[in-house]
């Protein structure tokens, strides 16, 4: 079977497929600061999303510390949508806008609704933002959880192995 071409609606967000792996640090308010290791894939199936998985264990250690899964939308105009789903129990819905061109490009996302079981821990707001050349993705996480205002809590620079 041949691989599907690329759909047209992506544009700049095709300069995001593939697997990037590196390194990041986070903090909140109420954790102690961390280090981890991550691996993200991009992945296309000509239609005008991406799916997204990630994966982070801890550094040093190596031991398992998230994963969420989902898909980046191509809404034409520059608008772009973004779903995770996380095992803690937590999904959230952005809506955000991408500017550039393959092979750069970045995404700025904002969510709208953040949904949660019932024993999710609370988190109210996520910011995202992500830009990327050739091979080096960079983004940085901002959230209002658990009763803190909206603030850091992730950093990463990643680089194309895929």
């Amino acid at each position: 079977m041949d691989a599907p071409t690329p759909h047209a609606a992506l544009g700049p967000l095709l300069g995001l497929v593939g697997t990037w792996r590196g390194s990041g640090r986070g903090s909140y308010p109420t954790i102690e600061p961390f280090a981890y290791g991550e691996e993200v894939t991009f992945g296309e199936a000509g239609k005008p999303f991406l799916a997204y998985s990630q994966r982070t264990w801890d550094r040093p250690g190596g031991g398992l510390r998230h994963v969420e899964s989902g898909y980046l939308r191509a809404l034409g105009e520059g608008r772009v949508e973004l779903v995770v789903v996380q095992p803690s129990g937590v999904l959230e819905s952005h809506d955000g806008s991408v500017v550039g061109d393959v092979p750069a490009g970045s995404v700025e996302l904002r969510t709208v609704a953040v949904l949660s079981t019932a024993t999710a821990k609370e988190v109210q707001e996520v910011r995202r933002a992500m830009s990327w050349t050739d091979d080096v993705l960079r983004y940085v996480v901002d959230m209002a959880a658990v009763g803190q205002p909206l603030g850091f809590h992730l950093e990463a620079e990643l680089r194309r192995v895929g």
